[in-house]
């Protein structure tokens, strides 16, 4: 299977970054959001990034404005008839996500692969939601999605071998590096690094090390380009508490139980940068 025009669902930060990066590697791209402020801010921060880009030459004017170019918006997600693949990108939540794909089954070509970037919900139970289970995967971009090089490719139970190739040799024509992972809760990237953030939240509730002092622990003594506690904060520590929650439920361990300092703050509105406060405060 050839793709050539996809349509990426969500025009957020995750998304508007895959848009980009899609676009960037000559597909033709649909941004769709319902949304229609939010879709026009996520092509001014895609135009605003390229420009940044340009100012410090890392691209050329003519390698923006063709990337531009290939940037459509969509607010009708009925526009996906003409696409080849839907990636989805909106919020962690899989009723939100379930409603979302079952209207992409109704509105999407046969032949159409349907991808989400969840960073933890099950790719087998949003693949049941469809008709077409067969061609239902997981594209999880890491963030930010222009940088980082990174794509987990997750297999669901019913994932056809010929989905999985069409996927990976879309993905390495991102140049990004795809890496196969089944379908279990939240894959190999999560599964690793939020549990490592509670316990990092757990020093903190314990009394055993400020939150400055266990992220330069970790930067200076494991070299981590960042400390955990920041790493949450940009993360959002709702979303940080959502995984924990998932990873929880999914294996049954009490390993994966969420600190309860994690819950406060979350509770207190206390998300990280987006909010203002979290570990650390943000003007």
């Amino acid at each position: 299977m050839v793709i050539q025009k996809v349509m990426v669902i969500g025009a957020g930060q995750m998304g508007a970054g895959i848009a980009q990066v899609c676009a960037g590697s000559g597909f033709d791209v649909l941004l769709h959001d319902m949304n229609e402020e939010a879709m026009q801010k996520g092509l001014e921060n895609i135009e605003k990034r390229l420009g940044r880009n340009v100012e410090k030459g890392k691209i050329s004017a003519e390698v923006k404005s063709a990337t531009m170019k290939g940037l459509s918006p969509s607010s009708e997600l009925k526009d996906v008839a003409t696409c080849d693949l839907v990636i989805e990108a909106v919020i962690e939540n899989m009723d939100v996500k379930a409603k979302v794909f079952r209207e992409l089954d109704h509105y999407a070509p046969k032949h159409a692969i349907l991808a989400s970037n969840t960073s933890s919900l099950p790719i087998t139970e949003i693949a049941a939601t469809t008709d077409r289970p067969e061609q239902v995967i997981g594209m999880h971009f890491m963030n930010p999605v222009p940088i980082m090089k990174l794509v987990e490719i997750i297999r669901g139970l019913q994932t056809s071998d010929e989905t999985y190739e069409a996927i990976k040799v879309m993905t390495n024509k991102l140049s990004k590096t795809p890496v196969e992972v089944k379908d279990f809760p939240g894959f190999v990237s999560n599964r690793i690094l939020v549990p490592m953030i509670n316990e990092a939240i757990y020093t903190v509730y314990e009394g055993v090390a400020s939150p400055e002092d266990v992220d330069q622990v970790m930067k200076l003594g494991m070299n981590h380009p960042m400390g955990p506690l920041t790493l949450a904060d940009f993360i959002g520590l709702d979303t940080c508490l959502y995984i924990m929650e998932v990873l929880h439920e999914g294996f049954g361990d009490s390993k994966y139980r969420p600190c309860p300092l994690l819950r406060q703050y979350v509770k207190a509105g206390w998300l990280g940068k987006k909010s203002g406060r979290g570990f650390y405060q943000y003007s």
